[in-house]
């Protein structure tokens, strides 16, 4: 089926948000752990985020923009029984829970590729684009994100005519989700009908070989649900489970080994439990999509330089009118890591899509542990969808040069951790965010806006 010529995937990515921080929340992931407490440069992270959304946009690339969430969350906090005036409840979790505020005020939700699973028009029952926030339960930091997620989602995607929004999943490991950091799509052209390949790292009800060091984040009944929900045809669907020694190595979403573009499927030789038999699998089930696979080998790239490198935690793009030509976009740690960069080189001499690669400087989220495709969620969109969003989320130059702005306005190039509780940084985030959502239309979408 190809519903629409003008079929395109647009990349939405994270706005890094005013309290960029290094508090090592995230257990699994290495580069979190490795650089707690040092002191992080929100206004250098979040012109490094719109270098790489310009670059992209140069490329003829369509991107978006999600904004960053609320934080602290004063609502949490009060939840969890602070009391008083939010410039008090922020000063009290300071001083009698430090652990609890750092929680509280991660600005996590740039990594956009968990914001939601999204499912396009082209593969769905209804015929409508359908989106499903992450409830992110592995991690309490990233599990208060849901409700902006959807509350934004729903902004910007409002046409029920288009879309279609469920509810994050029912909380508890058991229904562990990610989001798209662990579904990739496969398709022949962005309109198409496509295969879904959902990864897993364990089965919540059943027993298996699963990892023994990091916490296995998705569990295989949330995705099975949102295929569900999404109304994607079994013959469109396939599952398969993530190597437990990739999560055990530091790949705590499947993005970290593998990454896809329409038949292009780039990944490590121990991204899956079985590789060759996924790929065999995959080309049986959907024979008119012309598969490429490229699987880099253990001798090639070690998994512990494709950890710390975040070679396939890039972005894969297609070259706009190039008859199928691709752009590898990676984190300049690749450069650095001689292995992979010499493997790359390779790659772009071999015959295959891929033929030209962009290395980008975007070190500050590296360093929390969030590469390229961890700061973006891909919407494929025909073009009546397109002009049924609602906000200004697309980017253009005078959108770019208004957000740069923004930034230096209202961005502090220093945080430590004591800056947390200083009642004077949440009104400034505040007063941040309220710009932002008049800049882009949102609408009120934070809880200190309700």
């Amino acid at each position: 089926m190809n519903k629409n010529d003008k079929t395109l995937e647009i990349n939405f990515d994270g706005l890094i948000g005013p309290s960029h921080n290094y508090a090592g929340l995230s257990f699994g992931n290495l580069a979190s752990a490795k650089n707690k407490a040092k002191a992080s440069n929100p206004k250098e992270a979040a012109l490094q985020g719109l270098y790489k959304m310009k670059v992209l946009a140069g490329q003829g690339v369509p991107v978006g923009v999600l904004p960053p969430h609320e934080r602290p969350h004063v609502p949490t906090l009060k939840r969890l029984g602070f009391t008083g005036s939010d410039a008090e409840v922020v000063e009290k979790a300071g001083r009698d829970n430090p652990e609890l505020l750092r929680n509280c005020s991660a600005a996590s939700a740039m990594w956009t590729a968990n914001a939601a699973t999204v499912s396009p028009s082209s593969d769905t029952g209804d015929g409508r684009v359908h989106f499903t926030p992450a409830n992110l339960t592995a991690m309490f930091h990233r599990s208060i994100e849901a409700p902006v997620t959807g509350r934004v989602l729903k902004s910007i995607f409002a046409d029920t005519r288009h879309f279609a929004h469920h509810e994050p999943l029912p909380g508890g490991v058991q229904f562990g989700d990610e989001g798209a950091a662990n579904h990739n799509r496969f398709c022949g052209a962005y309109g198409n009908e496509g295969l879904a390949l959902f990864i897993y790292g364990k089965k919540s009800f059943a027993e298996g070989n699963f990892p023994k060091k990091f916490p296995a984040r998705q569990s295989y009944e949330a995705s099975a649900t949102i295929a569900r929900q999404h109304g994607l045809a079994e013959g469109n669907v396939m599952f398969a489970q993530q190597n437990p020694a990739a999560i055990d190595a530091g790949a705590f979403h499947n993005d970290v080994v593998a990454v896809a573009n329409k038949n292009v499927f780039f990944y490590h030789e121990k991204a899956f439990e079985n590789p060759q038999k996924l790929m065999a699998d995959m080309a049986a089930k959907s024979p008119n999509i012309p598969f490429k696979f490229i699987e880099v080998g253990e001798a090639d790239v070690p998994l512990s330089d494709a950890v710390k490198s975040y070679l396939f935690n890039s972005q894969l793009i297609s070259q706009p009118n190039s008859d199928g030509k691709m752009i590898l976009v990676l984190p300049t740690e690749v450069e650095a890591t001689p292995l992979a960069h010499a493997y790359v080189n390779k790659l772009l001499a071999d015959d295959n899509p891929i033929n030209e690669a962009i290395y980008l400087d975007v070190r500050q989220s590296m360093q929390n542990g969030g590469g390229p495709a961890c700061l973006r969620l891909r919407v494929v969109l025909t073009a009546s969808e397109r002009a049924a969003m609602g906000a200004r989320v697309l980017l253009d130059d005078a959108l770019i040069a208004e957000l740069e702005a923004w930034v230096a306005k209202h961005y502090r190039d220093n945080l430590v951790e004591s800056d947390l509780a200083d009642p004077e940084f949440l009104n400034e985030g505040r007063a941040a965010l309220d710009q932002l959502t008049q800049i882009l239309k949102l609408g009120s979408v934070y809880d200190f806006q309700r």
